[in-house]
């Protein structure tokens, strides 16, 4: 399993909490530096909490997971 499906099986994990609040998470790109490239959608897109989701929900669940993986950014 390549980088990239070992990422989006994580994000898998994670939408279901996402969705369930109205919000999502694209995958966008991941950079040769590892590093995880996201898009929030939905009701997270402009919710003052999503540094928050980003950090201490997606890119420590996602570290954790995939170890190769160096940090995750919202573009």
């Amino acid at each position: 399993m390549d980088l990239k499906e070992k990422v989006e099986k994580v994000l898998e994990k994670i939408r279901v909490n996402l969705i369930a609040d109205g919000g999502n998470v694209q995958l966008v790109d991941i950079t040769k530096d590892k590093v995880v490239k996201v898009r929030l959608t939905g009701a997270c897109a402009g919710c003052p909490m999503s540094t928050i989701t980003l950090k201490m929900g997606i890119e420590k669940t996602l570290k954790a997971e995939v170890p190769e993986v160096k940090s995750v950014e919202s573009v």
